[in-house]
């Protein structure tokens, strides 16, 4: 088994399944790319961006006299301020500040004030630092009655919250009508973690419920691992458990399409204005900027909370796979609304809550020459890189990609076992066989 496992393994360019979730743009557990850093095992908050100035001064004036802070075109981080002595003191820190009329006390009390009204699905608020208001947006689903009401708290709080309506609807980017790979849903890998003891694959929550079962194969006869310590609706993150144990070589490496992958180096919280990247197994690499934090989705399913808002794209079957800017690690794609040809808005988990709430770490590459994780350098201004990219060598890539991202065959095939099938206990295995035979009942209609 294990001789035949590596022979699959460099036969697809080593680019590694991680709990069926891969395509050109998902995770790369087994991505070997040339001179590869051993990874190691990363700490929440173990990389800072450079533009955390302005979060820190945020922290140390306090959310009475701040709301917010940003990074402008030029890369120079923005702080609002609610006073000119705090205007002075990110002056003097190297920042820039910019006076509005409501603090960040403020804007949390007016989301407060949101989430005690008669839930709504189909909307959904942000914190808009720039604009110093809070956006509550509503999608084609919101029927005028609801709309009209909703509007009417928002009046009842004041100007400084603004009402859009918004083309499409706000869903978690789950696809249930295309091959999965699992009885759950099709989705895609984040980012890989450990416990120090057995490693996971970090997703979405809305992937599955716990116990769902992971296969690498469109006929369920391959295994790879199975989803617990999720949290779903109010947060949206996941650990899918690897059978094996392990993630495998390539375990700090996320792919970018094109044979290439970028190692994560650290993780850190997004700020507004961050030029970031999301990669996943519909849609693969998209670029974009983060737009707001804290925000609130009325998903169908429940409410999430605490999401990074961008206005970089996503499609169903994205859902769980990884946001990064520079090889640091920021989230993982929960919903939203539009395409890849309209556009749209998505949100995403921020990684560095579910690493705290799952009691996990981010496995990271580390620094050539050194020990630990190594940052690299934050995005400033102009485009932004995906970050390190790393060519993955190996046969027949070109090939493979072509199959994969075929849109006949999204779902079945992506994956490659990163690692060897255990041992179930008798329990185990009956839940395994049962999912088995639901996969293969439900999604026989749709093998070729």
């Amino acid at each position: 088994m294990r001789h035949a496992r590596r022979r699959v393994v460099r036969r697809v360019t080593r680019l590694a399944a991680v709990g069926g979730l891969l395509l050109g743009g998902a995770m790369v557990t087994n991505a070997v790319a040339s001179e590869s850093p051993d990874p190691s095992i990363g700490v929440p908050y173990s990389a800072r961006p450079a533009t955390s100035m302005g979060t820190d001064l945020v922290s140390r004036l306090g959310t009475s006299r701040t709301a917010g802070s940003w990074v402008d075109s030029a890369g120079r981080p923005v702080v609002a301020v609610t006073d000119e002595k705090a205007a002075d003191e990110v002056e003097r820190a190297g920042a820039r500040a910019k006076m509005v009329r409501h603090s960040m006390s403020d804007l949390k009390s007016a989301t407060a004030t949101l989430r005690s009204a008669p839930r709504v699905p189909g909307t959904a608020w942000a914190l808009d630092y720039k604009s110093n208001e809070v956006v509550v947006r509503g999608d084609s689903t919101v029927s005028a009655s609801d709309w009209s009401r909703l509007t009417d708290v928002a009046e009842g709080i004041g100007g400084f919250v603004r009402m859009e309506r918004t083309e499409g609807t706000f869903t978690t980017r789950v696809n249930g009508a295309q091959p999965i790979l699992s009885t759950a849903g099709r989705c895609s890998a984040g980012f890989n973690v450990t416990d120090g003891t057995t490693d996971y694959i970090l997703t979405a929550g809305h992937c599955g419920p716990d116990g769902s079962v992971w296969f690498a194969d469109d006929r369920g006869r391959k295994q790879v691992g199975s989803s617990l310590k999720g949290s779903f609706p109010g947060d949206d993150y996941s650990l899918v458990k690897y059978d094996s144990g392990r993630a495998g070589e390539g375990a700090d490496v996320v792919a970018v399409g094109g044979g290439k992958g970028v190692r994560i180096t650290g993780v850190a919280d997004a700020e507004v204005g961050q030029k970031i990247f999301r990669s996943g197994s519909t849609s693969g690499l998209r670029e974009g900027e983060v737009t707001a934090l804290n925000a609130t989705v009325n998903y169908p399913e429940g409410t999430v909370t605490g999401l990074i808002e961008t206005n970089v794209c996503a499609e169903p079957g994205d859902s769980g796979g990884p946001m990064f800017a520079d090889g640091i690690a920021l989230g993982v794609t929960s919903g939203g609304s539009g395409d890849c040809t309209a556009g749209g808005t998505t949100f995403f988990q921020p990684v560095t809550k579910a690493l705290t709430e799952l009691g996990v770490k981010l496995i990271v590459a580390k620094q050539a020459g050194g020990t630990g994780a190594s940052p690299a350098p934050a995005a400033s201004q102009g485009a932004a890189s995906p970050g390190s990219s790393a060519p993955v060598t190996g046969e027949d890539v070109s090939g493979l990609l072509t199959r994969l991202t075929d849109p006949r065959n999204v779902g079945p095939g992506l994956l490659v076992i990163a690692g060897s099938l255990v041992a179930l206990v008798a329990t185990r295995w009956i839940r395994a066989e049962q999912d088995r035979k639901a996969y293969r009942q439900h999604y026989s209609a749709t093998w070729g």
